[in-house]
């Protein structure tokens, strides 16, 4: 018998001497679920279904503040994509070649997309081309020469208040939202809040020293979407490609 306490003493004693490793306590701030673009696009797109308390819709993303002579080149670009549009022309984009869009580009697309809460990270899944982001919460920001260039980039998030604040750099150089130039020093910044429990706000600022002559910021916004359960999304067999003479996509047909 006192063999056996002895033994359950020094298993106490030991146990005690044992550094305590606490874990962090799961907080769910309720960004979790499925969200699509808001206002939302028009008849027969997404849900259909219009929230509950009507929220005034942000203003469009302006023209990037470009330095020269990259403002003139962007302009002209822009400018011959929208004559292909009216003629009927489909300009050249990324999606021909079933690259993905990246970020930000990925935080507004056609599809809806679905936010997952889980202690230490917040997922991000676009539908559109199975798109994944990880923010890391609470981690070590990333600097910019030191980022592996991806085109989620590499993000880094922290909880202020109600807001979830997220960093991204090393976005891919050929990674461009809406044909816009930027450098491997170009900083993302997205702020996420929850304006009503059905509307979700995204204040996206974009910092590029080498090529913006000023922060470049807009406001996205996204309805929640109960119930929307995330497709697989395969671009397979792509035949489009773009015509090397006419200079836009062109359907392949065997």
């Amino acid at each position: 018998m006192r063999i056996c306490l002895t033994v359950v003493l020094l298993l106490v004693v030991g146990a005690a001497s044992e550094p305590v490793r606490s874990q962090s306590p799961r907080v769910v701030h309720g960004i979790n679920g499925s969200w699509e673009a808001y206002p939302l696009r028009g008849e027969g797109f997404g849900s259909g279904v219009p929230p509950k308390t009507a929220v005034a819709a942000p203003a469009p993303v302006p023209e990037p503040p470009l330095k020269q002579p990259h403002l003139d080149e962007w302009r002209a670009l822009q400018a011959r994509n929208a004559e292909l549009t009216q003629k009927g022309l489909p300009p050249v984009t990324t999606g021909m070649a079933c690259i993905p869009e990246g970020v930000p580009a990925m935080m507004q697309a056609t599809f809806p997309m679905e936010i997952l809460e889980t202690p230490g990270q917040v997922t991000i899944i676009q539908e559109a081309y199975n798109q994944v982001r990880r923010i890391h919460l609470d981690a070590p920001a990333i600097a910019p020469d030191d980022a592996e260039p991806r085109f989620a980039g590499n993000s880094t998030g922290r909880w202020t208040g109600d807001t979830l604040v997220i960093e991204t750099v090393g976005i891919k150089e050929s990674t461009r939202f809406r044909n816009t130039p930027h450098s491997p020093r170009m900083r993302i910044t997205e702020r996420l809040r929850l304006v009503n429990d059905e509307i979700l706000e995204n204040r996206v600022t974009i910092d590029d020293p080498d090529y913006l002559t000023k922060p470049w910021a807009w406001t996205w916004m996204y309805k929640r979407w109960p119930g929307y359960k995330i497709e697989e999304y395969v671009c397979e067999d792509n035949r489009y490609f773009e015509d090397p003479n006419l200079r836009y996509q062109r359907l392949k047909v065997n």
